[in-house]
């Protein structure tokens, strides 16, 4: 069973957004720092629209904190959103219509289906609640949850390592150099392929459209056997593919050696277990991603993203609109040509939810001090398993 629990609230260009996150244990220390930091990271990136430079995201903590500590209450986290001086009349909650309706549904977008499902003529109703706005409180959930894996020693860190075809050369990097030296442009750890994605982004930002590639997430530290094999809403594979597919725009995610396992045999694919000098079973190689039979198995968890083009398009596809049914240019909206690095910052934010859920569920603690002990004894049980031997 899940331990923490989030909601978000809030229009894209609303006066802001909310989330209230429910579970966190009392007693976790978290700076505010520390959710604008990440707030920050998620609005960097080469290829992003002029949405990022209006908004300047900054945290306000309107319940669940006291003196930069958790209270094992919710917690309410807020983000107001700059741009609504320029959309008050248009996003108002109590006044007339006002401006033109979005009628021209955009391909790829939640308009259509949107506004057929809630019955609504304006598809604005729909595109405002469905933006990737939303994500920015994903990254301050996120960072709450980060906070408190760092606390138990749980690193996390993401890079990206393709856009629109551009591909990184994994022989010139190395693991470590992951979240070390990552840009900041397109958090991509292989200069030379960096500067290849760069010219592509040029190249479609001039042509109106967009692109879309690939990050990849690696966490370390997580002790073995979080998540479960008993039931399937219980695996901790099945989360993590989840949180990351309810992103925005991300339309394939794989753990380990992922979709290369269908064209492998058993014997080229699973990772052979020999013992540490510590006395610990280790795996010589982690083609599982960290993962085996919905469960932790002790090496890093290493997951992959697929995000698509963005759909609005400056150079518009064709669409029906939705008064008159008569095929028209898709409708466009101030937009990003590539939002891969951002969508990497909101990966690690739900991957730090995940694994804060499955940690908190797994040693049944209300306080920090509580959750320190349970697994302290977790892990001492685990080595006299092996030193005793």
């Amino acid at each position: 069973m899940s331990h923490l629990r989030f909601v978000t609230g809030g229009e894209s260009h609303g006066a802001a957004l909310t989330a209230i996150l429910d579970g966190m244990p009392a007693g976790l220390r978290i700076p505010r720092e520390a959710i604008d930091e990440q707030l920050a990271r998620r609005q960097k990136g080469y290829g992003r629209g002029g949405r990022m430079k209006i908004e300047t995201d900054r945290i306000s903590v309107l319940s669940g904190l006291r003196f930069g500590e958790t209270l094992g209450a919710p917690i309410t986290l807020q983000l107001v959103n700059r741009d609504f001086a320029n959309w008050t009349e248009r996003m108002d909650p109590f006044g007339e219509p006002t401006g033109a309706k979005v009628t021209a549904v955009r391909p790829g977008h939640a308009d259509l289906a949107g506004v057929l499902k809630y019955d609504r003529q304006d598809a604005r109703d729909i595109l405002e609640r469905s933006s990737a706005r939303e994500t920015a409180m994903r990254v301050a959930v996120g960072a709450v949850c980060r906070r408190l894996l760092a606390e138990l020693g749980v690193t996390i860190a993401s890079h990206v390592t393709e856009i629109g075809g551009v591909t990184v050369d994994r022989a010139a990097m190395s693991d470590a150099d992951i979240g070390v030296t990552n840009s900041d442009d397109l958090n991509c750890c292989d200069p030379a392929a960096e500067m290849r994605m760069k010219a592509r982004i040029d190249e479609a930002q001039a042509a109106g459209d967009t692109l879309g590639g690939i990050f990849e997430i690696v966490v370390r530290g997580l002790p073995v056997g979080l998540g479960s094999h008993t039931q399937w809403d219980a695996r901790l594979d099945g989360k993590l593919a989840g949180a990351l597919m309810s992103i925005q725009a991300i339309k394939g995610v794989e753990i380990g050696a992922g979709f290369a396992c269908a064209h492998l045999p058993g014997s080229a694919i699973h990772d052979e277990i020999d013992r540490g000098e510590d006395g610990q079973p280790r795996r010589r190689t982690n083609r599982a991603g960290g993962i085996e039979g919905g469960m932790t198995n002790g090496e890093p968890i290493v997951v992959r993203a697929a995000m698509k083009p963005i759909p609005t398009l400056m150079t518009p596809l064709k669409t029906v609109d939705l008064e008159t049914g008569a095929e028209v240019l898709a409708s466009k909206e101030r937009s990003d040509a590539c939002a891969v690095p951002a969508a990497s910052v909101v990966g690690e934010a739900m991957v730090s939810f995940v694994l804060a859920d499955a940690i908190c569920a797994q040693f049944h603690a209300d306080s920090m001090t509580d959750l320190h002990a349970s697994l302290s004894a977790y892990r001492a049980r685990l080595e006299s398993r092996w030193t005793s031997r």
